[in-house]
Order: structure tokens, then sequence, then C-alpha cells
């Protein structure tokens, strides 16, 4: 028979739209009823269970935005971007593809005691994709993205950060979705760095605990551009690092085509643009692509020309150039 625990986690799911954790628990339920020797019982759940399956999931439930203090510590958003309009490198592309894979059949790996991954740590320069990621795994799975306001849960005030940080925690089992914190480093530094300070060894402290401790079945994704601060510590906390570079040239050229190739005419070469485009971050080659067909645009022109190109990478190289000097 059901558990009472399983039973609270059927009905919470139901009334939170989430299907994934709803199949999660009943094939957990058909599992122990197989174990207790009620095979016809559990073969008739899973055939419910594969029912309900084929006939495609609910709509997500629409959530509200965050209130009272959680709306001074989370952004709430439903991303319909999916990991096709990323360019990536293969190796990274295999990691997110296992990531939503597992995710999507997370009833399947929890019924043989096994956790799919969910909690992620994300490194490398701006521009490179890291939030982009977060945004395509919620729109993958169909959840809530929720980003994580730094401005709002970091304080001054001794003990009130790592409370905030226990609020957001809380929320992450009551509704499923993926959890971002951008510049992590802001909370994940080095304890006992020179500049560092006791309440930041706190919070940091309370993090790692709190990470560890958490079951809930929502993504927890933490990206930074400053590996090289980061605790020790908090590699082991994550079931996953991913590493995020700068574009190389076959990358450039992808990125170009696939944003500009249906303005250009044929025999535009997109070796070239990319060569032009050497140095540039996947972020800044797609401002430049935008700025391109915003052009386009106001001069209502339906074509767009390999030199027009060449010239915005030109105009975001030196913008680069000029941002480089002054940090």
């Amino acid at each position: 028979m059901a558990s009472a625990n399983q039973i609270k986690a059927l009905l919470k799911s139901h009334l939170e739209g989430d299907d994934q954790r709803f199949f999660s628990v009943a094939m957990q339920i058909a599992a122990n009823e197989a174990k207790a020797g009620h095979g016809k019982l559990a073969e008739e759940l899973r055939d419910l269970i594969d029912e309900a399956k084929r006939k495609g999931p609910r709509q997500p439930t629409p959530i509200n935005k965050p209130r009272g203090e959680l709306a001074s510590l989370l952004t709430a958003s439903y991303p319909k971007s999916r990991l096709g309009s990323m360019v990536l490198d293969d190796n990274l592309a295999q990691q997110l593809q296992r990531i939503i894979r597992e995710q999507r059949n997370s009833e399947r790996i929890l019924a043989h005691g096994l956790f799919p991954r969910r909690k992620l740590l994300l490194i490398g320069p701006p521009g490179t994709g890291k939030t982009m990621t977060s945004t395509v795994l919620a729109g993958e799975l169909g959840v809530p993205l929720f980003d994580v306001r730094l401005d709002g849960l970091i304080t001054k005030f001794m003990g009130e950060t790592a409370a905030k940080l226990r609020q957001i925690f809380e929320v992450t089992g009551q509704t499923r979705g993926v959890y971002f914190f951008d510049e992590f480093d802001a909370i994940g530094s080095q304890r006992g760095m020179s500049n560092d300070v006791g309440e930041i060894r706190r919070v940091l402290n309370s993090f790692l605990q709190m990470i560890e401790q958490d079951n809930s079945h929502s993504l927890i994704v933490a990206a930074t551009n400053h590996v090289e601060i980061l605790d020790h510590a908090l590699f082991r906390r994550f079931d996953d690092v991913l590493y995020y570079k700068m574009p190389d040239e076959k990358q450039g050229a992808a990125l170009l085509k696939s944003r500009l190739s249906r303005y250009c005419a044929k025999g535009t070469s997109w070796k070239r643009l990319a060569q032009a485009a050497a140095g540039l971050s996947y972020a800044e080659i797609t401002r430049a692509t935008e700025e391109v067909l915003k052009d386009a645009l106001i001069g209502s022109r339906d074509q767009i020309t390999e030199e027009e190109i060449f010239q915005t990478l030109t105009e975001r190289q030196e913008i680069a150039k000029r941002l480089k000097a002054q940090s």
C-alpha cells in the first residue's frame, strides 16, 4: 500500500501541475507493490502511468509572481527556448543533452534508487552561454525559471543573507523549476581569502549545507566567470560541472549562419565572417547580428550583404577592445 508520504506527494504534485514528480511517485508505489508480491496491481499501475504519458503533458500551471519578501529574491519567467537554438561544442552539447534526458526520465531513475543530475555548476567567460543554458533547461523541461536576485539576497546584516538563502531553498521543494544563481562567486568565494569577512564565510557554509541537504526535484544552476576564487568544497556538492569557452571559427560561422542566412545572398562566406568575429563571445556575435538586422529593417531592405555584416563585426571588435582596456 502507498505510504502516507507518497499519497501526500501525489496530491501535492497534482496540485502544482508537476507531472514528472507525479509519475515518479506513482512509479515508486508500483515498485513497492511489486516487491510486496502484488504483481497484478503493480502491472495495472504501470499501464495507467504509461497511458497518462501517452496523452502528453498537461499545460504547465501558470505560476504567480513571487510575493512578499520572495519578490525581492526571485524573478520568475516561463522560457520557451530550446537546446537547438544554442551553438555549442560537442562535449558541452552532450552534457546538456544528458541532463535533459535524465530529467525527462527521472521517475524511472528514482524508482531504482538513483538520482538524475540537477545541481549544476557552469563555468566560463562572460557571453559564452551560461545564462542561456538556464533558459534552455527551463524551456526544454517545461518548468519555470527563477533568477536569484543577488541584490536582494546579499545584505550587510549578520545572519540575514543566510536566512534569505534558506527561504530560496525552501521554495525549491514547493515549486519545481530551474533556480539560477548568476555571478555565483559572490557567495561561493574561498573561505580565508584576504578580503573575506566572517559573514561571507557563514553564507558559504550555509549554502554548502543547504545544497547538500536539498532533495527537491528542482534544478539548481550556479554560474560564475571567476572559477579561480570558488571554494573547493563547492565542486563536490554539484552533480555536474559544465565548462564554457569562447567560440572557435566553426562555431562562430554556425552562429552567424543560423541567425542571418535567410537574409543573405548566396555566396556569402561565413568562414570569412567568422574570421572577422574571432575573439568575440557568443553574446557579442549575437549582438552584432541584431544590429545588422535592425539596420536592414530601418532601411526597408530584404537582403543583407556580406560587407554590412563584416562592418558590424568590426565595430563590435572595437567596442570589445575598449571595454577590455577599461577593465
